[in-house]
């Protein structure tokens, strides 16, 4: 265990968050959840108590991006390389999940706070941030409107499979993963199916550029 004795707000921001996840399924997201991760770790609570001044939502966020980067530290770039684009997406969905299941209480109260209508605008971010951490690792470049719908769907499909995961008591989760399965296929379809209405959108004749062609004959 690092001695955080004269560590930074940032350095003590990344030891404690876990543990302060830990404390929020009893003691909700609170600063008694923080002082007492603080405890355990030999930080000064003073000091603790600097780490998130914003409170709950700030702990969260917290939360949510150390999860993104254990997400991502157990499927590594050359792991995923190894898959197809369905794979993968489906793989970091369920890394996530698994990286969530000893905590399922504090996810339930983290949910709760975001669900306030003054946090709804966080938690939208929050829920795009976790989309886009994901599709790019899967490889995705993509930096016209279609960057936007892939983040969209795949951020729809991640919160519905969270609201199952909650619920879930079957061996291994299964009922999660099949409720997941069937939402990639979702994407993946639909995505298959705007790729062929764009294919031929571009293959229809177009007026504008018949009309460039009479103002600038080709020569």
């Amino acid at each position: 265990m690092a001695d955080l004795k004269d560590a930074t707000l940032d350095e003590i921001r990344a030891a404690l968050i876990g543990d302060v996840a830990g404390n929020a399924a009893f003691d909700g997201w609170t600063a008694r959840a923080v002082a007492a991760a603080a405890a355990a770790r030999g930080v000064d609570p003073d000091v603790a108590k600097l780490a998130w001044p914003g409170g709950a939502i700030e702990m969260i966020d917290a939360w949510f991006a150390d999860i993104d980067r254990r997400m991502l530290a157990k499927l590594p770039p050359e792991v995923l390389a190894t898959m197809k684009v369905r794979q993968r997406i489906a793989g970091l969905v369920e890394a996530r999940l698994a990286l969530l299941a000893g905590s399922r209480e504090a996810l339930r109260r983290a949910l709760a706070v975001l669900a306030m209508p003054q946090n709804l605008p966080r938690a939208a971010r929050l829920g795009w941030r976790s989309a886009d951490v994901m599709w790019r690792a899967a490889g995705d470049t993509a930096t016209d409107y279609n960057h936007y719908t892939k983040r969209a769907m795949l951020g729809g499909v991640h919160a519905a499979t969270v609201q199952v995961f909650l619920g879930d008591d079957s061996d291994g989760h299964a009922e999660t993963s099949a409720f997941l399965q069937r939402r990639i296929d979702g994407i993946m379809a639909f995505e298959k199916t705007k790729a062929g209405v764009l294919m031929r959108a571009q293959r229809r004749p177009s007026l504008s550029r018949f009309v460039g062609r009479l103002r600038y004959p080709v020569r």
